[in-house]
């Protein structure tokens, strides 16, 4: 909508916001009325029209099988448009137009914003399936009566009153019509039902709905003035009602098809299950969210014991083994640490990628410097566990075998992730669906190098079986050490993840 208006129309800004505030609310006015909705908006030279925007109704057949947005039509060619436009009234003339074999009744309204009328809407409803209309269909069309003089009239959609129409109440979902005391005149079958699970054992109609509705809640104090009122229907407002035996989402939309309010529309939906399946969720994540904390807790106790242990070793070779495990549990503890604080199976691993250098740089403290550029991004736990121990094994080995004890140098960790690069297949981890990004990490010292024929394939070091075992079985990626350009060694890692999004 917002290009053809730039393209086509001489309408400011805040007239597109007005528009787009409209748009976001017709579709109550389409379920109600049975009938397509197509917005036509003047060209800038006044000799055609636009459509900018279309709605097809849930409650009825359309009558437009065609897409329309973008159609541009010849002033003249359609008369109701002409003189809803001219006269800023709801014009209603005309006989049924047939299309395709189906006969459609067209009426049009004037959209109208502070006192100028920016373009109309053109209302289709199909008549082939007219038949005799039952209250609920009446009530309906009353209602869907009072919103067009509204919309011609320049006080609707209400200001300020940006509505997720995907979360709020839907014509279907329930509906209640109030007269200008509150007092219910119609309440829709599944309206009824809804209040009947709140705990209501009688109908609704001549009740007034704000007191029924408040006594059917729990006591909240203050809040049962706002409450009544609320669902009075005096100001357009949402709110949710829990009651013994269920909740209910409510959304009050007062009718003032000349000025002054001759009653309201209020949306209703049971929302009970949903409420529930949320609330599970939310139990489910804190208990997800512990046990992650406990592992972690235990993994420090693990680290803790190994500690001990080594202390009491005599032989330096036991004592080095055991410290090199206190920290590979110390990386996944690490992990479950930032896991137990995230509402999801997801971490930022750039923290825990810090982290780990700090912890691998107390074996030589001071005299080697770990340092991280690029961003690894957020990552699955699945991904992000043995990430951790392989970096982990990478610097520990780089710490321990590229520098003389006391020796000063430097570790630098780069990491850029990607999408799939052009024409190479991402390999699969595990039987899970192909990954199309890919994280390319690449850990390079300036140490002493690698030995004469030195094959990382072949290497009885247990580390790098480790992170050999991890990055080619578990994380499906590669891994190559070779030697660095200038001085050193040089580990490349390049492993599918989930693009960033």
């Amino acid at each position: 909508m917002n290009d053809l208006v730039r393209q086509h129309t001489a309408l400011s800004e805040s007239d597109l916001e007005w528009l787009h505030l409209l748009v976001s609310e017709w579709q109550l006015l389409s379920d109600l009325s049975f009938a397509d909705l197509v917005l036509w908006v003047p060209t800038r030279d006044g000799t055609r029209y636009v459509s900018v925007a279309q709605m097809r109704p849930n409650t009825g057949p359309t009558s437009y099988q065609d897409d329309m947005v973008g159609h541009l039509v010849p002033r003249g060619r359609r008369p109701l448009l002409d003189a809803a436009l001219d006269e800023g009234r709801i014009v209603r003339e005309g006989d049924p137009e047939w299309r395709e074999e189906v006969p459609v009744r067209v009426e049009s309204i004037p959209v109208r914003r502070e006192g100028r009328v920016l373009g109309v809407i053109a209302r289709n409803t199909n008549l082939l399936t007219v038949r005799t209309p039952s209250r609920l269909e009446l009530t309906y069309l009353q209602s869907a009566s009072d919103l067009a003089q509204m919309i011609a009239a320049g006080s609707f959609p209400f200001p300020g009153q940006q509505v997720d129409m995907d979360a709020s109440p839907r014509v279907g979902d329930g509906l209640i019509r109030l007269d200008a005391e509150g007092v219910v005149q119609y309440a829709s079958p599944n309206a009824l039902s809804a209040y009947h699970r709140l705990g209501l054992a009688s109908d609704l109609v001549g009740h007034h709905l704000g007191r029924t509705t408040d006594e059917l809640a729990p006591a909240r104090g203050p809040v049962d003035e706002a409450m009544v009122k609320l669902a009075s229907g005096y100001a357009p407002r949402e709110t949710e009602v829990e009651g013994s035996g269920g909740v209910i989402q409510l959304r009050a939309i007062p009718l003032k098809p000349k000025g002054t309010r001759i009653g309201s529309l209020v949306l209703l939906r049971d929302v009970t299950e949903l409420r529930r399946r949320e609330r599970e969720l939310i139990t489910k994540d804190a208990t997800i969210r512990e046990i992650h904390h406990r592992v972690k807790n235990n993994l420090q106790t693990v680290a803790a014991l190994l500690r001990l242990q080594a202390r009491r070793m005599d032989s330096p070779q036991g004592r080095e083994a055991l410290d090199e495990a206190v920290r590979r549990v110390g990386s996944i503890a690490i992990v479950h640490e930032t896991l137990s604080q995230n509402l999801d199976e997801r971490v930022e691993f750039d923290e825990i990628a810090d982290r780990v250098l700090a912890m691998v740089a107390e074996i030589s403290p001071g005299t080697v410097v770990c340092r991280r550029t690029g961003r690894f991004g957020i990552l699955d736990a699945e991904v992000a566990t043995p990430l951790s121990m392989v970096l982990t094994e990478i610097l520990q080995n780089a710490l321990e075998h590229a520098f003389a004890p006391g020796e000063q140098g430097r570790v630098d960790v780069s990491v850029v992730r990607s999408g799939a690069r052009g024409g190479e297949l991402t390999k699969k981890r595990g039987d899970g669906p192909r990954s199309d990004g890919r994280l390319l990490i690449t850990v390079q010292d300036d140490g002493r190098g690698l030995p004469e024929g030195f094959d990382p394939r072949r290497a009885g070091n247990l580390g790098l079986q480790i992170v050999r075992t991890l990055v080619e079985g578990e994380l499906g990626g590669g891994f190559d050490m070779v030697p660095a350009p200038v001085r050193g060694t040089r580990v490349v890692l390049d492993i599918p993840v989930e693009p960033q999004k």
